[in-house]
């Protein structure tokens, strides 16, 4: 028999990548090998939340169609899944082009404290490779890339 779920959400309604963003929010406070189910009706949940599931060593158990139209997808958390830094200021720049992202991400970092986590998130295809060679020549600490829905990418920035 299965085990029952430490969680269930319903994210229904909602548009990608909401679910996604919702089930990484629940899962990081599980503990290892735990479960949750995410109700979605949401057509690109299932494809992030497969690309997420291994990236993260997470395990997308299942996902089982609901005769009311949302499907159900079963999480298992990870033994050594990382789990995301805990930051200080959120920054999204979805919609703004490089190096516009970096330039704000600075702005902001040089108002933190040392030691301070930054969440940026952007989807400018450049950012990557951007925040990566920004990072090894500034005094910031790139802790996490994390992709996301649509090209999207979380980067989590240190101040040091």
């Amino acid at each position: 028999m299965a085990e029952k779920p430490a969680v269930t959400i319903d994210l229904s309604g909602m548009p990608c990548p909401a679910p996604l963003l919702g089930a990484k929010k629940i899962i990081d406070d599980l503990q290892a090998g735990q479960t949750m189910v995410l109700l979605s009706d949401c057509p690109g949940t299932e494809d992030d939340l497969y690309s997420w599931c291994k990236f993260t060593g997470n395990e997308l158990v299942s996902h089982v169609k609901q005769a009311d139209g949302k499907t159900a997808y079963t999480l298992k958390k990870a033994g050594g899944a990382q789990t995301t830094p805990v930051a200080h200021v959120t920054l999204d720049m979805r919609g703004v082009s490089c190096p516009g992202p970096i330039l704000e991400a600075k702005k902001l970092l040089d108002g933190m404290k040392l030691g301070e986590v930054l969440q940026m998130v952007s989807d400018c295809p450049g950012s990557v490779a951007d925040v990566e060679a920004w990072s090894r020549n500034a005094s910031v600490e790139l802790l996490a890339t994390l992709p996301m829905a649509r090209g999207a990418h979380e980067f989590f920035l240190r101040k040091k």
